[in-house]
């Protein structure tokens, strides 16, 4: 009989006990003087004392504020130092922190600060193209959240001056009421229908997955990470940020969004020595003109997630930027996220092949999705995590929570395959989610916006192969009898009511859809159909 397809992280380092202000002071202490975060683009660098100072300066302002234990402070915003501030100043205070995805428009900003009941909003004025006040300005009449709203630049200042009406002691104070198993942070993921869901993570979530990341990558105060990708995902806030400050690293940030040459310059002028991106992120690095005049003989590590990588990628990464230790992670928003993740040393054809093996402290298992049952080692099933990683829940979503999470394992709705050395291959998706560029896309989402145009009868959305992207989104529109319109006008009317990466690139109008005999769409055939039309 072949051996189950389950593994078991043992570990000698025990999960850290303690709140994210508890471990960001026990890092103050050791290395105070060592720089904790630059921004370049914003010419911002502290070191780990200045950092804490400044954090305390935000939690006093939330504080001045009537933020209770509990209570969420939303922050939309592309990466800047101020998010980085808000995100250990709202644990400071035991605050959950409500990422919002840089790029929501009103529909999504809206449900979002209505679903958590916002009480504070800490935006940027803008990003790209997007007016966030003009956007905020626009849902005010129709949304009682947030109930206070700080945007930086504009009212930064004066948010801080308040603070200092707060003694140090109060805040102490505070702090002592917060226990590591408390919501911290809720970051909305899609799911297969309807709108986003906000995974609630808490201290002893995220804390232990940022640490336990950064101790695979052998993070030491000596390292400086790069950090391109956006803080409003795990990526970013835990893979990125809280791996550093476990370990006394610096947190490097290039600028507010990807830009392949302003990462390169980054990583040379700020002799980073870990790097991370999706793919498409490391694609767009070595196929860029001005790469070969770089230098990366700093580098050593980084984490490269969110899609599979090919081959001759990998290599490139190894061997053109001197990222020889570099590492594949794999896992969800709602397990902290990382759940498997390869090592340094792991051999390039299972780093390119296989998303790595079980994270220390971590549980998983292979399941048929029919019967539950764990399966032999070799065979597809869903892959299912358990452990200290696992949110608390869908925040007021009960019901999702309940069918996301049984006996405590977390259903991740890939479909996966274990070897006999317990390295996982993921082969499939059960969810019907779209993955453009590491980001998440719920076709429920698209379609239930597009079915308000007055023309559309019925829509479908599937994902199609893309090289840049690893997917690009498609629709199959079927029309109202003796209307007319045209992929043109339908994209224009997605435009500033969704995200800009959520509006179809391929429309494929339709008289009816590929069906069973039971009358569910065949997406898998619709994609099939798809992808050979348009020669991918």
């Amino acid at each position: 009989m072949n051996a189950l397809s389950y593994a078991h992280g043992t570990s000698s380092t025990p999960l850290r006990g303690e709140t994210i202000s508890q471990s960001l002071r026990e890092t103050v202490e050791k290395y105070g003087d060592r720089e904790a975060l630059v921004m370049v683009t914003q010419n911002y660098r502290a070191t780990y004392h200045e950092f804490w100072e400044q954090v305390e300066q935000v939690a006093k302002g939330l504080l001045a504020a009537d933020i209770q234990k509990g209570e969420r402070v939303g922050i939309w915003s592309p990466n800047r130092y101020e998010w980085v501030l808000v995100q250990f100043a709202t644990a400071r205070v035991g605050a959950i922190l409500v990422t919002i995805n840089p790029a929501y428009k009103a529909n999504d900003l809206k449900y979002a600060l209505q679903q958590s009941q916002i009480k504070l909003l800490i935006a940027a004025p803008n990003f790209r193209q997007t007016n966030y006040v003009e956007i905020l300005d626009e849902i005010k009449p129709h949304c009682e959240y947030p109930e206070q709203t700080v945007i930086l630049g504009r009212d930064w200042e004066s948010f801080l001056e308040t603070g200092k009406t707060i003694s140090t002691e109060a805040l102490e104070t505070r702090e002592q009421t917060l226990q590591f198993d408390d919501p911290i942070n809720i970051q909305y993921t899609s799911g297969t229908t309807g709108f986003p869901k906000g995974a609630t993570l808490s201290h002893h979530n995220i804390l232990n997955n940022g640490f336990f990341i950064g101790q695979i990558l052998k993070y030491t105060e000596q390292d400086r990470v790069c950090i391109p990708v956006p803080f409003y995902h795990c990526f970013g806030m835990v893979i990125g940020n809280l791996a550093c400050i476990t370990h006394g690293a610096c947190m490097v940030v290039p600028g507010e969004f990807f830009n392949p040459e302003q990462v390169m310059k980054t990583v040379q002028e700020e002799k980073c020595t870990s790097l991370y991106g999706v793919p498409t992120m490391f694609i767009a690095e070595l196929d860029h003109p001005s790469f070969p005049k770089y230098d990366f003989s700093s580098l050593r590590t980084g984490v490269m997630a969110g899609s599979n990588c090919p081959i001759d990628t990998m290599k490139k990464v190894q061997q053109k930027m001197n990222m020889r230790e570099v590492t594949v992670c794999y896992g969800m928003t709602e397990t902290s996220p990382v759940s498997t993740q390869s090592r340094t040393d792991t051999p390039l054809e299972k780093r390119v092949a296989t998303v790595g093996t079980v994270h220390p402290h971590l549980e998983v298992k292979i399941v048929d999705p029919e019967t539950g049952f764990i399966v032999p080692k070799g065979q597809r099933g869903e892959l299912c995590t358990r452990g200290y990683s696992v949110m608390l829940g869908y925040w007021n979503m009960p019901e999702a929570t309940e069918r996301a999470i049984k006996d405590r394992w977390m259903h991740t709705g890939d479909l996966a395959v274990m070897d006999e050395e317990g390295y996982i291959q993921i082969v499939g998706r059960i969810k019907d989610l779209i993955i453009r560029g590491g980001e998440n896309i719920a076709p429920r989402e698209i379609e239930e916006f597009l079915m308000t145009h007055e023309a559309v009868a019925d829509v479908h959305v599937i994902g199609v192969p893309d090289s840049k992207y690893g997917e690009e989104v498609m629709a199959w529109v079927k029309l109202h009898d003796n209307t007319e319109t045209t992929n043109e006008q339908l994209s224009e009317f997605c435009k500033g009511q969704i995200p800009t990466f959520k509006i179809p690139k391929y429309w494929k109008f339709v008289d009816d859809f590929p069906m069973t005999v039971t009358g569910k769409i065949r997406k898998v055939e619709m994609r099939d159909l798809s992808t050979k039309e348009l020669g991918l």
